[in-house]
């Protein structure tokens, strides 16, 4: 189970507003790569395939691949808003490593592929 909070919520309405997209859905998913192995992907998308699971919430939908599930369960999304800048924070209870911006992870049984972080 993915858990997206009410601030990280009304943040992906409003982008989902910005972008007029009725069917679009807040995509998260893992990739190789960041400083500590694997880096966090959100992003709307508006196309499901048979490998995606779906969270629905009461406007919009969150989908996964369902090879990233191992490393998502559990996940909190929330957004926060700081001074001038803003951005979603994922608390994850399978990484064992975070990188210092916490954009990137590693699992207790999964390094992922490290690159230096731009």
């Amino acid at each position: 189970m993915i858990e997206v909070s009410e601030e990280a919520q009304s943040a992906i309405q409003q982008m989902i507003r910005e972008n007029e997209g009725s069917n679009l859905f807040l995509r998260v998913g893992i990739e190789d790569g960041g400083c500590s192995g694997l880096s966090y992907s959100l992003k709307l998308d508006d196309e499901l395939s048979d490998e995606d699971e779906v969270l629905q919430y009461e406007s919009f939908n969150v989908a996964w691949d369902k090879r990233s599930i191992e490393f998502l369960e559990g996940i909190k999304i929330d957004y926060t808003n700081q001074g001038m800048v803003g951005g979603f924070i994922i608390d994850n209870p399978n990484a064992r490593t975070t990188c210092g911006c916490g954009a990137s992870f590693r699992t207790a049984t999964y390094r992922g592929k490290s690159q230096k972080c731009d």
